[in-house]
């Protein structure tokens, strides 16, 4: 078997793993700092090893599949679906090629899915980081924008960019504004005091950060103000002494307003959201070529 049980052994060799191939691993990284090994939160990880050090993948307790095993064969991504058999699986989050592999060679391509994307990556070197400051822009915390306003923005981005049904992403928005507040991980971007886009981290780190839930209102895009909010929100990471910052982009516009940051193409990443968890059936390995 290719595979075997991680153990907290291993963190150390993981996190190098992980680090050299950041720009796919940052959801990994985060769960395994947050929750380390055996934790019952629902992003908690069961993990697996390859044997040779140069692979993981693991479920989080909320069947989310993640995983970072550059080498790994149809085979080996077959007997990694045989140690999920019987369990939900409610997304497979990955580099792409990785996660289609992991997908294909355990059959659940055909499930149904809320979202199925490969959206392309970036990196960016915070020494690098380009932005324009204009005096009548102020980036504030979120707990100082108007609470119901950014709930809708988030309830909008889930809908937009998410797939998500409406009544679903507004009780996901308040859920996940409250969480933001608490762990102060987003930002909003003000013009003479007015609210017009918002800027998170999924994810960081004191060595890097990855960007997400970036949302302007559909009647204030085409300004700048998602490249000028994220932007600044990465000063800010970059005065606290990270290095690096990673992000997928949600279509063209925002890969645009990415480059014009700074930001360099990496590895696509595959975000696969089923609609209804999916189970891998129990097989015979040696039946995969």
């Amino acid at each position: 078997m290719v595979w075997r049980a991680a153990e907290p052994s291993d963190l150390a060799w993981i996190e190098a793993l992980l680090f050299s191939h950041i720009e796919g691993a940052m959801f990994l990284i985060g769960n395994l700092r947050d929750h380390g090994f055996g934790s019952d939160h629902p992003h908690g990880l069961t993990l697996w090893v390859r044997e040779a050090r140069d692979g993981v993948f693991g479920i989080t307790n909320s069947g989310s599949v993640m995983m970072m095993a550059p080498d790994a064969t149809r085979r080996d991504w077959r007997e990694a679906g045989q140690l999920l058999a019987g369990r939900d699986v409610t997304a497979v989050l990955g580099k792409a090629m990785q996660a289609r592999r992991f997908i294909a060679a355990n059959d659940i391509g055909d499930h149904p899915c809320q979202l199925d994307r490969d959206d392309p990556g970036f990196v960016l070197d915070l020494r690098d980081v380009s932005v324009e400051m204009r005096p009548e822009e102020a980036l504030v915390s979120l707990a100082e924008a108007p609470r119901g306003l950014v709930e809708g923005w988030r309830a909008a981005y889930e809908v937009e960019v998410l797939n998500a049904a409406p009544d679903a992403a507004r009780d996901k928005a308040r859920h996940d504004i409250a969480t933001y507040i608490a762990r102060d991980s987003h930002r909003v971007l003000t013009v003479q005091g007015e609210p017009v886009a918002m800027s998170g981290f999924n994810t960081a780190f004191d060595e890097a950060v990855q960007v997400g839930g970036v949302y302007t209102p559909p009647m204030l895009r085409g300004r700048g103000y998602a490249r000028r909010v994220v932007g600044r929100h990465l000063l800010e990471a970059r005065e606290r002494g990270a290095r690096q910052g990673v992000l997928f982009a949600a279509g063209k516009d925002a890969a645009r307003a990415y480059r014009a940051l700074g930001f360099q193409p990496a590895d696509a990443f595959a975000l696969v959201l089923f609609s209804t968890p999916a189970q891998i059936c129990a097989g015979r390995v040696e039946d995969v070529r």
